[in-house]
């Protein structure tokens, strides 16, 4: 005979067992998870101990082609993968031009207008052309890429490209074969004329028809060329620039190449460490212009070829873009001698080690600054800047004005960097206007009360974060004519008081209003209070609340501004016409030369009348005369001395508000070694090494998940489920045996 009864109460005491069990893993598991390293980290885990570099962009990129890449954010990827012939020191303050796929830095020859050397000793200002040759390093190679592939016949494997070849390619890395060569003189040539391209819009080719001879003439030459084709329905078709020559431009041989320039022009040499004037070899322009290759969207812009310690391996903007090592790549070792400083900074222990030091640098697209910051806070990301979101958590002032990382900063041992940018942010009078233009002396003295009343000190620490210097000139700092201290402030605005500069007070620039003709800001002539018009873009809340911030400042003179607001190009197009009063605006230099500041100020630069950089158009003859004497001069006391006669000018005159020099604040792990900021050079990732081992221990210690309040809330459900568990069961058992019935006797 059966007995039911005991099925039911082995069922229960079965789940009972089940449910300890399952409560035991419910716990331990999460436990034991928490060891197998981060749960939040967006890299694959083969990766933890690599060596990579991790960085963000926050714009994709437009344009990679050297030809015509112009910012920033292009040149972060460009200039870690084109060799121009020079580049900056890196190390070295004030800037300072070295050797990259050059042997030294060139030196020009001067000859008259005949053709003939000119004599040493001879004056050099009066020379009709100079002639710059240069001589390139033998060995350097360009990356692998399918340009360079070839048959073993010789011929070009991918040119013409065959359609059984192309059928399965999507991206560049898709094409099978590879190959490479040694640079030549003559791709550095082959650049230059693409300069002229009438498909590629070079943004220097206008200033560079000024000064290389022919180019002007040799663009005009291509444009009928391409007419030509696209007349013969051949508008795509290849041109071999090397079927073209250009008069000021020619091979010596195999590593020299000469280019000839009009007059005088030593800035020159700065745009030799500038990725326009990086070689581009014949055989990449020809498999780029393969229709059906530009169909798939692979192209020189869109995939460069370069001799360079990196190359760009994936380009997906929307996402992510690599970096990886050019294993063609040598020569080259970290410097050996910097400034005082930099040896006890560390920056010397890897002097003369071959570069670079990362095999691989991964760039994420990042579209708010905040995710930046949380994911370099966590390690995810190796450097960052500082947005104003982000500046009290990372930066403490102390009560003497300096600088530090807050402890929070310092307790993950993230380091500091800081330099003043080579830029200038002004405010500029039109002086086309009839009220604030002129060159009276009653405008003057109400350009210089303006220029006292808005406190820039005050900005920087409200609207910077204290990130700046209050600017005395349109020279920045490191560049050649600043000067500092005493000899280098404004004495229009500023009085030296104790040691420093120290804004006139605001009773000064009403005194100065009254000798210029506006008492309490009354016009002594119409009786009318002065109202004055500010042109500005204006995009969001912090736009709001510094144009709110200047009217005050106009205020303290009692003068009404009126801030015209508009988008960035209806501003270009008022400026460009001469139709804004005042205006702000700024500019980074291109190269670390006094003439590439100056020239915003010079006569011939004038907005209005040439197009040019001169945005307040002023004119003063003796400022243009000395900027002629000056802008061609080499460094020494003799050009000193003409930049600051200049900057008087310019100081009592009062173009501008002289605004202020940005001063850049930069975030960088401890396991980054040899992170100088240089705000001049772009090339840096090859000297930077990464610490990956203690990236990897650092990244798990910051980012272990916090576990124990699963386990308390697993626990709690085991505490109050078992029980209620046991009791259902005893219940069913109950219920099972009281309706089981009981067998007929046989």
């Amino acid at each position: 005979m059966s007995n039911p009864s005991a099925v039911g109460e082995g069922t229960s005491a079965g789940d009972a067992h089940r449910m300890s069990r399952l409560s035991y893993w419910i716990v331990v598991l999460p436990l034991l998870a928490s060891c197998s390293g981060a749960w939040n980290d967006p890299y694959p885990a083969a990766d933890r101990q690599s060596n990579t570099l991790y960085s963000a962009f926050l714009e994709k990129p437009k344009h990679l082609d050297p030809v015509q890449s112009y910012s920033s954010n292009e040149i972060a990827f460009t200039a870690q993968i084109y060799t121009p012939p020079l580049q900056y020191h890196y190390l070295k303050r004030p800037f300072v031009l070295i050797p990259h796929a050059a042997v030294e830095v060139p030196t020009p020859t001067f000859l008259d207008a005949q053709g003939r050397e000119l004599k040493s000793g001879s004056d050099t200002s009066q020379a009709a052309f100079s002639v710059y040759e240069i001589r390139i390093r033998p060995g350097i190679r360009y990356q692998p890429h399918a340009a360079f592939a070839t048959r073993a016949d010789g011929t070009s494997r991918y040119f013409p490209v065959d359609p059984q070849d192309l059928a399965p390619v999507h991206e560049l890395r898709d094409f099978r074969e590879t190959g490479t060569r040694e640079l030549r003189a003559d791709d550095f040539v082959y650049q230059i004329k693409r300069l002229a391209h009438p498909r590629l819009h070079s943004p220097i080719f206008g200033l560079m028809t000024e000064y290389i001879v022919g180019l002007k003439e040799y663009g005009e030459h291509l444009r009928a060329v391409n007419d030509a084709l696209i007349k013969q329905g051949r508008k795509d078709a290849w041109i071999d620039l090397r079927e073209h020559p250009l008069e000021g431009v020619e091979v010596v041989d195999d590593y020299t190449y000469r280019v000839k320039l009009k007059g005088k022009y030593p800035q020159f040499v700065y745009w030799l460490a500038m990725p326009f004037f990086a070689p581009v070899p014949f055989e990449a322009d020809r498999f780029y212009a393969q229709p059906e290759i530009i169909e798939r969207n692979i192209t020189l812009d869109w995939y460069p070829v370069g001799a360079g310690p990196y190359m760009l391996t994936i380009n997906n903007p929307n996402r992510q873009m690599v970096l990886e090592r050019n294993p063609n790549y040598t020569g080259e070792t970290y410097p050996s001698e910097g400034e005082p400083d930099d040896e006890a900074n560390g920056l010397l222990a890897d002097a003369g080690k071959p570069l670079p030091f990362i095999d691989r640098v991964v760039f994420s697209l990042e579209k708010e600054t905040i995710p930046y910051w949380n994911k370099f806070l966590q390690g995810y990301y190796d450097a960052s800047g500082i947005s104003s979101d982000s500046f009290d958590q990372a930066i403490r002032v102390a009560s003497g004005g300096e600088v530090m990382l807050t402890d929070e900063m310092r307790a993950k041992g993230i380091q500091l960097k800081t330099a003043v940018a080579p830029s200038t942010y002004y405010m500029g009078f039109n002086m086309l206007d009839p009220v604030v233009g002129g060159d009276s002396e009653q405008a003057r003295k109400l350009r210089r009360a303006i220029s006292i009343a808005v406190d820039y000190e005050e900005y920087i620490s409200i609207f910077a974060n204290g990130r700046g210097i209050a600017a005395q000139s349109p020279l920045a700092p490191g560049i050649f004519g600043f000067r500092e201290g005493e000899a280098g402030i404004n004495r229009y605005v500023y009085d030296w008081v104790d040691g420093e500069a120290r804004r006139k007070p605001v009773e000064a620039a009403r005194k100065l209003m009254d000798e210029a003709g506006y008492p309490n800001g009354m016009d002594r002539r119409t009786g009318a209070p002065l109202v004055l018009n500010l042109d500005a873009t204006a995009r969001g809340p912090d736009d709001k609340a510094r144009l709110d911030w200047l009217r005050k400042q106009f205020a303290k003179i009692n003068v009404n501004l009126v801030v015209r607001a508009t988008d960035y190009n209806r501003f270009q197009e008022k400026v460009r016409k001469g139709n804004a009063q005042i205006f702000q605006w700024g500019w980074n230099a291109d190269y670390p030369d006094p003439e590439n500041f100056l020239f915003l100020l010079h006569g011939a630069q004038g907005k209005v009348k040439f197009q040019g950089e001169n945005a307040s158009n002023w004119v003063n003859a003796e400022f243009d005369r000395l900027f002629e004497r000056m802008k061609n001069m080499e460094n020494g006391p003799e050009r000193q001395a003409i930049i600051d006669q200049m900057l008087d000018i310019a100081r009592r005159d009062a173009p501008w508000l002289w605004g202020l020099h940005p001063k850049e604040y930069g975030l960088a792990h401890a396991w980054v070694k040899n992170r100088k900021p240089n705000q001049i050079a772009n090339n840096l990732l090859k000297y930077q090494r990464i610490d990956a081992v203690q990236r990897a221990a650092l990244r798990e210690q910051w980012n272990r998940p916090v576990l124990w309040p699963l386990g308390l809330l697993a626990l709690v459900v085991v505490v109050f489920t078992v029980p209620a568990v046991l009791v259902y069961r005893r219940r069913e058992s109950g219920t099972a045996r009281a309706v089981v019935p009981v067998p007929a006797a046989r």
